[in-house]
């Protein structure tokens, strides 16, 4: 696992399953609005995009007006909800201690708010195993804008060279070709590997341990 000097991570989907909170949490705020609920996979397949970019393809409506209004709807419920509905993959915590141990960064770069990550690991797995979050109140522009990588290897003092990032998404393949660092795609989210093929990668697993058994 020494192959590089700084592992980063996407969260939703690629190193918990939050689906479940996430579905909660858009139904409950379509409903607030009035606006009809689309079927569990088609809001599944927003999950990677920020709240208010989501809102407008759940809705049909570019630009939707109601976009940061029903943002904070949508956070509201998170509080209530979101932390206790997500579930780190079996593999996920086990990967990121041997990382500790082997003395590499270990980094996520997120849409999601940090502090729901934070809340995450501090409610569902009682430890932190990471150096660094950048989560989407860190930068002014969500991936695949580069912003987020470039800031944690800034403050993780890397080179793009040493970095592979690592994610569930399509728009996470594209926010390393930005970057300009590694990248391998896990199929735990809606991103076929079949997609992830089509974008620069090192390796393209089933799971996190998958990953690392053949990088």
């Amino acid at each position: 696992m020494s192959r590089y000097k700084a592992y980063v991570f996407d969260f939703d989907l690629t190193l918990a399953d939050s689906s479940k909170g996430i579905l909660i949490c858009f139904k409950h705020t379509l409903e607030r609005f009035g606006y009809d609920i689309p079927d569990d996979m088609t809001i599944y397949k927003t999950i990677g995009l920020t709240l208010t970019d989501a809102f407008d393809v759940l809705t049909n409506i570019p630009q939707n007006p109601q976009r940061e209004e029903m943002r904070k709807v949508y956070v509201e419920k998170a509080n209530e909800v979101m932390s206790k509905n997500t579930f780190f993959y079996d593999d996920t915590i086990a990967i990121l201690q041997t990382l500790c141990q082997a003395n590499v960064k270990i980094g996520i770069v997120s849409t999601k708010m940090r502090y729901r990550i934070v809340e995450s690991f501090e409610m569902q797995a009682h430890c932190h195993p990471y150096d660094l979050i950048i989560g989407l109140e860190d930068v002014d522009a969500p991936k695949p804008d580069p912003q987020g990588l470039e800031l944690m290897m800034k403050k993780l003092g890397t080179d793009s060279k040493d970095v592979l990032y690592i994610g569930d998404s399509y728009i996470d393949a594209e926010t390393a070709v930005n970057a300009g660092v590694d990248f391998a795609g896990v199929t735990t989210g809606s991103t076929l590997k079949s997609d992830f093929e089509k974008y620069p990668n090192v390796y393209v697993g089933e799971s996190l341990l998958d990953i690392f058994q053949h990088i």
